[in-house]
């Protein structure tokens, strides 16, 4: 659920072609996202999770598949080793 909470928002906020995301090697930095575009997409899974994620600007440096991988590391960090059922409604 994860992947698609922040698949949904980049579809829907900041316009990125769906397709996009079957590419195998594809880097954050693919999406030309700025510091505000980082801080918003990270703040619809935070928003989900109850707690902040830790410096957001580093995943422009990774993966698509890596960011997502420390995103739920964190989150089951954060947990007690649980990954919590995410909605793709948020809590606002």
């Amino acid at each position: 659920m994860l992947e698609e909470i922040v698949k949904t928002y980049l579809v829907n906020a900041k316009h990125i072609d769906p397709a996009k995301f079957d590419q195998p090697k594809l880097q954050v930095s693919d999406f030309g996202l700025d510091s505000l575009d980082m801080v918003e997409m990270l703040f619809e899974v935070e928003d989900r999770c109850g707690f902040q994620l830790n410096d957001p600007m580093r995943y422009l440096d990774m993966s698509f598949a890596d960011m997502l991988a420390d995103i739920e590391s964190q989150i089951r960090a954060n947990n007690n080793g649980v990954l919590p059922a995410l909605t793709l409604e948020s809590g606002r």
